[in-house]
């Protein structure tokens, strides 16, 4: 286990009374949220699991804490010129929430491609929304500019001690909730979160343990802290988490004070969002689940221990979610496409039918193919798209097609 080598003692930007500070700043305009036990989630890791359900912010995400702590700090002609900020989303549905509680105009860039929930629930929240650059750090260059030309105080994403100590007051109500955990498993961005988490964790409990989890194609923090250069690149469903240049504030916070940091892959972030929904009941975005997906992905490491983990956002388009949701069911074998080569004659699709029926398939979808294929003029290829009770439901099936003397394939 490669952890983090701990820095000397240093006299860090943000301390606890920040963060008691922002406690108080917030308090009644940003939602205290559960710290509940997951009794099913904590069977199936062997983990005992706490979850801070940060997506029940009224934005769905745990953003609006630092930017409202930010936002507050204002002095009052800079109210009155406004702000300008850029983010993938959720800080700037924070800012531009917040900003209009506060009458300060907001303007908000958002790289191209953010999902449109996200952009439409901050147009929604009365701020000016600017789709520009291909990443967040172009995204917050042009937001820097288009302020500097107008007067708007920029309100970064997370580099800032002020949004730092926003962040930090998640810890202060998850060691009030749970003293006791042993535990907190952070998704990392740019490092704001997890930078007010650690500085709150260890000056309350300095034996509490502080981990960090960043997707695996998005390893920004985790080459900076670890010497590392592993690539950045491609899509990743946690695009809340994607940053390629961490802050250098919370750069030396993680360092000081923050454990380990772990990577986690794109099959681990889908799983752990599946479960949550369908045991939670809680939708949450891919950053979000970055938590659960760490413990997924290495459960021996976190077995019997008492976890907090940040559920730090819920804002993913529905298409997705759907798209999600379906590959899980697919790599747990209860939805699966068939492929069959039949005879092209009258009777054959039936008696494909009343071996599934009969197997207790339930058929979703069935699409025959005559001319693109490499067949006989005389065969056509059968697709059949099926639902089972799980893995062995859908092998047993697979053994009854056989048996008849179909030519069947499952399909990836």
């Amino acid at each position: 286990m490669n952890k983090i080598p701990q820095a000397s003692p240093v006299t860090l930007p943000v301390t606890l009374r920040d963060i008691e500070a922002a406690a108080a700043t917030v308090a009644g305009f940003v939602k205290r949220t559960p710290c509940d036990h997951s009794r099913t989630l904590s069977d199936i890791t062997g983990a005992r699991i706490w979850l801070k359900f940060e997506n029940l912010q009224f934005t769905a995400t745990f953003k609006e804490r630092g930017a409202l702590n930010r936002l507050s700090a204002l002095a009052p002609e800079q109210r009155q010129k406004g702000v300008a900020a850029a983010s993938a989303g959720n800080h700037a549905q924070g800012v531009a929430y917040h900003a209009a509680r506060l009458s300060i105009p907001a303007t908000i860039f958002v790289p191209v491609g953010t999902p449109t929930v996200k952009i439409e629930n901050t147009r929604r929240h009365g701020a000016t929304v600017i789709e520009g650059g291909a990443t967040l750090e172009e995204a917050a260059a042009l937001a820097r500019s288009y302020g500097q030309g107008r007067g708007l105080t920029y309100i970064h994403p997370y580099d800032d001690p002020l949004i730092i100590a926003g962040q930090g007051t998640i810890a202060l109500e998850m060691l009030t909730s749970q003293p006791d955990l042993d535990v907190l498993i952070v998704p990392i961005g740019g490092g704001g979160l997890i930078s007010g988490m650690a500085v709150a964790a260890k000056a309350i409990k300095p034996a509490i343990e502080v981990i960090g989890v960043q997707a695996a194609l998005y390893p920004s923090m985790y080459n900076v802290v670890k010497a590392q250069s592993l690539p950045m690149r491609g899509d990743t469903l946690a695009e809340g988490i994607a940053v390629k240049a961490p802050g250098v504030i919370t750069s030396e916070i993680v360092r000081a004070l923050v454990d380990d940091i772990v990577l986690v892959n794109e099959q681990h972030v889908e799983h752990a969002l599946s479960l949550l929904l369908t045991i939670e009941k809680s939708v949450t975005e891919g950053a979000g689940a970055a938590g659960l997906a760490a413990v997924l992905a290495d459960p021996h490491r976190f077995k019997g221990r008492k976890l907090g983990l940040v559920l730090s956002g819920g804002n993913i388009d529905t298409r997705l979610l759907s798209g999600v949701l379906t590959r899980q069911l697919a790599r747990e074998g209860r939805l699966s496409r068939l492929r069959f080569d039949i005879v092209d004659r009258p009777g054959q699709l039936a008696a494909v039918v009343a071996v599934l029926s009969n197997a207790g398939a339930n058929i979703v979808e069935v699409a025959h193919q005559r001319i693109f294929t490499v067949l006989p003029a005389k065969d056509v290829v059968l697709e059949v798209v099926i639902e089972t009770r799980d893995r062995a439901h859908l092998t047993s099936i697979i053994e009854a097609l056989r048996a008849a003397d179909f030519n069947v394939e499952v399909l990836l």
